[in-house]
Order: structure tokens, then sequence, then C-alpha cells
């Protein structure tokens, strides 16, 4: 599964940003299949699990951005968006998509969201 993100940016503290994560070439049938997630990882720490949605379409999120992140998708576009709002400085990482499917990962680019306060 080919992944790409996009969506990244600079923000101020209290903001929002959504990023997008398309499975590009990939038939309906398997997007359907997949399990996705957003990971990130900030300077000099390790890359952390951020949220999920299940083939099944169920949700969770990280205690860190719960309440203020949201996931959804849109299956004919093959895309699942992380909506971030309240966004706080300490959300400032590399965000990276994550497809699962049958126990195989597939990660797209990364892309970066900085947050000033």
């Amino acid at each position: 599964v080919q992944l790409q993100a996009s969506g990244g940016g600079l923000v101020q503290a209290g903001g929002s940003v959504r990023l997008s994560c398309t499975a590009s070439r990939t038939i309906l049938s398997v997007f359907n299949s997949l399990n996705m997630a957003w990971y990130r990882q900030a300077p000099g720490k390790q890359r952390e699990w951020v949220a999920r949605i299940t083939n099944g379409g169920i949700t969770d999120y990280a205690d860190s951005v719960k309440g203020r992140f949201t996931l959804s998708r849109d299956i004919n576009r093959r895309r699942v968006y992380l909506q971030m709002n309240s966004l706080k400085p300490e959300d400032t990482a590399v965000y990276y998509c994550n497809a699962e499917l049958r126990g195989s990962n597939s990660w797209g680019q990364g892309t970066q969201v900085t947050v000033s306060s």
C-alpha cells in the first residue's frame, strides 16, 4: 500500500491543522480492509502512536490527544483525515500515516507539524 501524507505546517498554539493520508493506487476492497493510524515523532523522542481507525470505522486516540484530535475517512477518496484542534507546542512533530493489512505495515513519508507558542 502506498501512502501519501499531506497537510502539515506551522500553526500557533490553539490553532488547527488537518492532515490527510491517501492510499493511492489502492482498490476499494483493499482500502476497506485497512486499519489505519497516525504516529508522530518529536525531535529526540521515539515515535509514538497518536490515533487509529479500524477497517470497521472504530476510532481510538492516545490520551494526550483525546478530545482534541479527530480521525475520519473518505472511502471514495481512499483517504483518512486527522483533524487536530487546540494544538499545543508539545504536538510539534513529524506525523506519519500507517496502514496495516493482515500484519503487514506500510508507512507514509511523514509531514511536519510545528506549533508555536
